[in-house]
């Protein structure tokens, strides 16, 4: 959800820059099953537009139409959405809505905090409750400083806390520049990731060429600045070309991302391990866990768009610890 709050955070600063105020709506606890989980957080910008949603869509007008009494006196509030009669999903949505009016010092440490790939973490007080309450909002906190979000009353020990620590958004390093890389990074900045692209020095493209990349670099192997992979990091290698595979994984043993993935059928993989493990007999067996070749799950993919899905889809299923399988033959809840 991190990608979700810096679109907030970014639209709320071209907001401010047209003359418009804007409230943020948290769904801050939930009774029963609901489309999305707390946490999850929208937008609203003074002219009516909105930022994000909370919901499948049902109940984004609701908080529209409850968002102008705060617009106009800046005061925050309460929400409960009953979805065994309004949204079809059996629990009871609690919303704050408040004013998102942050001071300049939150932005500049925010920024800052992304840039640095640093976790924060979002505390808001509330009640269950539909009502204007004391001491209700937001805060942010980033390494050992606090950040109110907005007009908070005075303090009221007998609120509730919800806490939600964000880690740095997820990011894609993408190794390789041909035609099924562009439509990987597409795929995976729609997602709301950031996406490096890493191509051959001789590369002609540019990061216009890769439509949602955050960074593009054109350097040799031995040149490549792996400082900020970490457990928020996934890498692709789809050079195309065996030897240029094998220098970038040599580059990449000592680095500990969440996933590695090779395009390619599994004798290449073989092949391709078998002469990484010859340079280097000692690499840790953690590393060789990482790898998943050929990458992407057994969805009948062939075209590059199915293959981006299909890559995608096993990256998904290892940063969140599923095994892949179809929802209908799944025990229980959805998100259980």
């Amino acid at each position: 959800m991190t990608h979700e709050f810096k679109d907030i955070v970014q639209a709320h600063l071209k907001a401010k820059q047209d003359g418009f105020k804007t409230v943020l709506a948290s769904v801050v606890a939930l009774d029963g099953s609901s489309y999305r989980k707390p946490g999850v957080r929208m937008l609203i910008i003074e002219n009516n537009e909105m930022i994000g949603a909370v919901s499948g869509g049902c109940v984004e007008k609701d908080i529209l139409r409850q968002s102008q009494s705060v617009f106009q006196d800046g005061t925050s509030k309460m929400m409960t959405y009953d979805g065994r009669y309004r949204l079809g999903c059996e629990g009871i949505l609690y919303i704050l809505l408040e004013e998102f009016k942050p001071n300049d010092t939150f932005f500049e440490a925010f920024e800052d905090c992304l840039k640095r790939r640093q976790v924060f973490t979002i505390h808001s007080s509330y009640l269950k409750k539909e009502d204007v309450i004391d001491g209700i909002g937001s805060h942010v906190e980033i390494e050992k400083n606090t950040f109110s979000l907005s007009n908070v009353s005075k303090s009221n020990t007998s609120l509730m806390q919800f806490t939600q620590q964000l880690p740095p958004c997820f990011k894609l390093m993408i190794f390789g520049a041909e035609h099924d890389a562009v439509k990987l990074c597409q795929l995976a900045s729609f997602n709301g990731w950031e996406v490096t692209v890493v191509s051959g020095p001789l590369e002609s493209k540019t990061i216009d060429n890769f439509p949602g990349a955050t960074a593009f670099y054109s350097v040799s192997p031995d040149d490549l600045e792996l400082n900020s992979i970490d457990s928020e990091t996934a890498i692709v290698l789809m050079s195309h070309n065996f030897a240029n595979d094998l220098k970038y994984l040599l580059e990449l043993k000592d680095t500990k991302p969440v996933y590695i993935g090779m395009l390619g059928p599994s004798h290449r993989r073989e092949k391709l391990l078998s002469q990484f493990l010859e340079y280097c007999p000692e690499v840790d067996e953690e590393f060789l866990e990482l790898i998943h070749g050929p990458a992407g799950l057994n969805i009948g993919a062939e075209t590059p768009q199915e293959i981006a899905i299909s890559i995608l889809s096993e990256i998904l299923s290892v940063v969140r610890a599923q095994t892949p399988m179809m929802l209908k033959e799944k025990a229980g809840g959805i998100h259980t």
